[in-house]
């Protein structure tokens, strides 16, 4: 796969790095004094030296021939240098960051490249979103590699998206310089049935010589897995226990280990890997999703890095998962992930490994963070108006648009949706509720909201209305426009009025997150590029402004870590068990439409 993320192509450069190697013509930078985390051999080399030209590495060892009067020296003073971290996995969206905003967060970090799946904004604006993404991209030093979105909507029939992506688009995107795979295929069990769009959006990526990325969320590593591996996924990042992870790896799948803001899931799958004596070459650390308060507060692989070696992972072996690991799943170890000659030099320095702690962070060649400041300047991208004008609700929206009616029952059974915390999974549950004037209500004693899912994008009017658990919250009402994958409007809450409330103050700015309780805003984020993202705020900022509203929550009775986060996917219509889009209630066992109201006995 040709590599269009160095600034310098090999064959233009091989001249130059092997007078360079051969002492023939000085570097322009050589790291001197260093000890090298060689994530070829899994091991740990003192006193190393790299030359660096062209943005490239020209030798690994003894430098001293390397040196010139223009040279630039840098003294590693006996700390550990590594390849730059490469997140194989992650949507920028859910940051609420947009690329440059993103960048300038995760770089100081240690991270150098991501395999980014910008499905979020695809959902809304279609590859115009995405390309807007990738055009803002090019500003920043972040290797930002893109895999097209695969599953716009996520389970086609389901919910309703702004944009669809098809067979064509994925072909056309293939052609892209910055697209170097498909994004996660979360429609597996199209791949499964053998359905002709989910088995030709991966035909194209296999046609193009690209990376087809998984999503594969069933407890079942026989026959479904092997035929979804079969089809040419190579990597998932759903592995909840380390028996799925164990059965990916053995499959000569990539098994990305996930451990994000809100879905916790490192503890269990690092037994994979701590409780079995196997290869680890197909095994890699991902983020997936991460809130803005978590690159702030703890960072980004660094600190996937120190939770890889509280789980008990070797600390190269936790680096080569982020480095060689996913340079290799992406066919892209040729140039990126380790530290060797030809290779792109990005490199971080640690103080040390048990607290990888990073000091300095090159990219090309260029130092472009210390001491956890971004040292290289990232110029504003001007998102166009289009992209900031999506809140396209059909109709008003009052507290009659949230009623749900007992169909002349004095008490039903309904379906409701238990959410569990730091988990992506949910549970099927039922419950009895008493009818009042013909119409069912909140039961808050029992933790059971009212839910509902207003379609955004094209003024359908449609609306999926349903009940919940599991947020402890006693009154008020929440919403957000950041729903997993449509990014309908969603809004949860005890009160009809209070849902009104929530769902209006979004409409009105362009979408985002709030807080709303007895009639009045207890809180609000605005992400106005595509009800998504904010562009105008650092990390620091929407960090405070997200811990501010996280306030907002804890005052109306939640005490769930990363509650937007959570709410977030309630209307994945491809994660077990059920789930509510603007549609309705979805069986996401049999991929089905249920009723709210079960059936009276």
């Amino acid at each position: 796969m040709i590599n269009h993320f160095c600034k310098t192509p090999l064959w233009e450069a091989s001249r130059t790095l092997a007078a360079v190697a051969g002492g023939r013509q000085p570097a322009e930078t050589v790291i001197t004094g260093a000890q090298l985390v060689n994530v070829c051999t899994s091991e740990i080399l003192p006193d190393t030296g790299v030359a660096i030209s062209c943005g490239r590495i020209a030798l690994v060892g003894d430098v001293t021939r390397c040196i010139g009067p223009e040279t630039t020296v840098i003294d590693a003073e006996g700390q550990y240098i590594a390849p730059g971290f490469l997140d194989g996995h992650i949507h920028v969206e859910s940051s609420m960051l947009t690329v440059g905003q993103y960048a300038r967060a995760v770089i100081p970090h240690g991270t150098v490249g991501i395999y980014m799946d910008p499905h979020e904004i695809a959902n809304v604006l279609g590859l115009e979103g995405v390309a807007c993404m990738a055009e803002e991209a090019k500003g920043t030093p972040l290797k930002t590699m893109i895999t097209t979105p695969s599953c716009v909507p996520a389970v086609p029939g389901f919910e309703d998206t702004g944009s669809f992506i098809g067979t064509e688009d994925v072909a056309a995107a293939m052609e892209w310089d910055s697209v170097v795979g498909l994004g996660e295929m979360m429609n597996f069990p199209g791949i499964l049935s053998g359905d002709g769009h989910a088995h030709g959006i991966v035909g194209e990526t296999l046609k193009a010589g690209k990376i087809p990325t998984g999503h594969y969320s069933l407890p079942e590593t026989e026959a479904g897995l092997n035929a979804y591996a079969a089809a040419g996924l190579r990597c998932c990042h759903e592995s909840t226990r380390a028996e799925d992870a164990l059965a990916k790896m053995r499959l000569g799948m990539y098994a990305q280990l996930r451990e994000g803001s809100a879905w916790h899931d490192l503890h269990e799958v690092a037994k994979a890997i701590t409780e079995h004596r196997v290869d680890t070459r197909f095994a890699c650390l991902i983020s997936d999703d991460t809130h803005p308060h978590t690159l702030v507060e703890q960072g980004h692989l660094d600190h996937i890095l120190r939770r890889a070696l509280e789980e008990g992972i070797d600390p190269v072996t936790a680096i080569q998962m982020v480095t060689i690991n996913t340079a290799q799943c992406f066919q892209m170890d040729h140039e990126l992930g380790s530290i060797a000659p030809g290779k792109c030099a990005d490199i971080v320095f640690l103080k040390d490994l048990a607290g990888m702690q990073v000091t300095r962070v090159l990219i090309d060649g260029e130092a472009v963070a210390e001491n956890g400041r971004m040292t290289a300047e990232i110029p504003a991208y001007p998102y166009p108006d289009w992209a900031r004008d999506t809140m396209h609700v059909g109709g008003a929206v009052t507290a009659e648009t949230f009623a749900v009616s007992s169909q002349g029952r004095e008490r039903a059974e309904v379906r409701v949706i238990e959410v569990i915390p730091a988990r992506v999974g949910s549970y099927e549950r039922r419950a009895v509720l008493e009818a009042r004037d013909g119409r069912l209500s909140a039961d808050t004693g029992r933790d059971i909201l009212k839910a509902a899912v207003l379609e955004r994008h094209r003024k359908t009017g449609t609306v999926g209305r349903g009940f919940v658990k599991g947020f402890g919250i006693r009154s008020g009402a929440m919403a957000s426009t950041v729903a997993h994958d449509a990014h309908n409007l969603l809004v949860v809450g005890a009160d009809d009025g209070d849902m009104a409330l929530a769902a209006n103050t979004l409409i009105g700015c362009g979408g985002g997150m709030t807080v709303v309780r007895g009639g009045r805003v207890l809180g609000v984020v605005p992400l106005p590029v595509a009800g998504l993202m904010n562009a105008d705020k650092t990390a620091e900022e929407m960090s405070a402004a997200v811990a501010a509203l996280e306030k907002a929550w804890e005052e109306i009775g939640c005490e769930m870590v990363s509650p937007f986060m959570t709410m977030a996917l309630l209307s994945l219509a491809c994660l077990p068990e059920l789930r509510l889009t603007n549609r309705g209630l979805v069986d996401c066992r049999t991929f089905s439409f249920v009723p709210l109201l079960c059936e009276p006995q």
